[in-house]
């Protein structure tokens, strides 16, 4: 099966994971029908910020605004099976399980949770309160999976490239798509 996946990008710090995530789904493009991204604008200054670089522009998959209800993915009759969001900001997150469909981001998720399709949210908060949790249970009860952006290191990464693929590994496995990567206890 190949997937149609939505990736949206939220202004939380962790621009390093949405990019090394797009690089890797394009990569694996046989396994995919159709990737689209939706970026915030604070995506796209937080990328600025933290890469130094605009590159997301150079990624082969169609775009959207936040306010462009058109989208494909807007509606279930889309058929887009997976949604990620990385990173997650607590704001994004709080807006879907509180049911606010105020942005193309949030309506989508809204449309993969009514669908019983795949939501990933990619958070990148620390530490978090009670309402982050809060709202982190409410996603994950209403079927979404909720995948901190916290890495690991039995790997032993040696930079920082490979510190944030130890989360887009653990991403890429939740979508389902086939990939060579670290194994616990496999060599």
């Amino acid at each position: 099966m190949k997937h149609r996946i939505v990736v949206a990008v939220t202004g939380a710090s962790g621009a390093i994971y949405a990019r090394q995530l797009l690089q890797k789904l394009e990569k694996a493009a046989a396994q995919t029908e159709q990737v689209a991204i939706v970026m915030t604008e604070n995506a796209k200054t937080v990328w600025a910020t933290e890469l130094g670089t605009d590159d997301y522009k150079d990624l082969p998959f169609k775009t959207y605004t936040q306010q462009d209800f058109m989208a494909p993915f807007a509606s279930g009759s889309g058929r887009y099976d997976t949604m990620v969001i990385c990173p997650c900001s607590m704001g994004t997150l709080g807006r879907i399980a509180g049911g606010i469909s105020n942005d193309l981001i949030t309506r989508a998720a809204d449309v993969v949770l009514k669908e019983r399709r795949k939501l990933i949210c990619v958070v990148r908060e620390t530490p978090y309160n009670v309402i982050h949790i809060k709202n982190m249970l409410t996603v994950t009860e209403a079927g979404g999976i909720i995948c901190p952006a916290t890495p690991s290191f039995y790997s032993v990464p040696k930079n920082m490239e490979e510190v944030a693929a130890t989360v887009v590994d653990r991403v890429l496995d939740l979508i389902g798509i086939q990939q060579e990567t670290y194994r616990w206890g496999q060599e």
